[in-house]
């Protein structure tokens, strides 16, 4: 069995937790959810710790946390939306690990995220669904160069897990 950690990068609710848990029971493997460990280690919801704190102090925890992530055994970890965009996140990840972009039509995301409960993310809380759709094609427009550096993409519409693992030839 691989020894290093699989990260899971893509844009919010792409499904990197929900298939990041699936990923990570079909091959017993722990599962590190970053946003949930941020949210632990902080002490408060991200939302709140973007009011209190802005953007830029996040990015810098979010990194402290993503590189000195205790887990002994190798895991499934799902980053933050914006992980792989910040500071060497991305190189780090792959150097450190195998990753994973999950991938999504922008439609299909803008609707998804729509019905999502956007309270718990601050960068589109306030936003309608053709807002967030605007809203995903400009942040790609940055965030798709470092996605794309990932060692495998994967359009989440078809996925399926055991293919995945085949296609890892883990």
């Amino acid at each position: 069995m691989l020894k290093k950690h699989i990260f899971l990068v893509g844009f919010m609710g792409v499904g990197k937790t929900t298939n990041g848990k699936k990923l990570a029971q079909a091959l017993n493997r722990k599962f590190i959810d970053l946003d949930e460990t941020f949210v632990e280690q902080a002490g408060m919801s991200i939302t709140d710790y973007f009011k209190k704190h802005g953007e830029e102090a996040f990015r810098v925890k979010e990194r402290d946390i993503l590189q000195n992530l205790s887990a002994p055994e190798a895991a499934v970890i799902a980053t933050g939306g914006g992980a792989p965009c910040f500071f060497d996140n991305m190189e780090w990840m792959n150097k450190n690990g195998i990753t994973i972009y999950l991938q999504i039509p922008t439609a299909a995301l803008a609707k998804r995220l729509a019905a999502s409960k956007r309270h718990k993310r601050p960068l589109i809380q306030d936003l309608s669904e053709e807002q967030i759709f605007e809203f995903i094609n400009e942040r790609m427009l940055v965030r798709h160069p470092y996605y794309a550096q990932a060692h495998h993409h994967i359009n989440v519409i078809d996925l399926n897990i055991d293919e995945l693992i085949k296609n890892l030839n883990l």
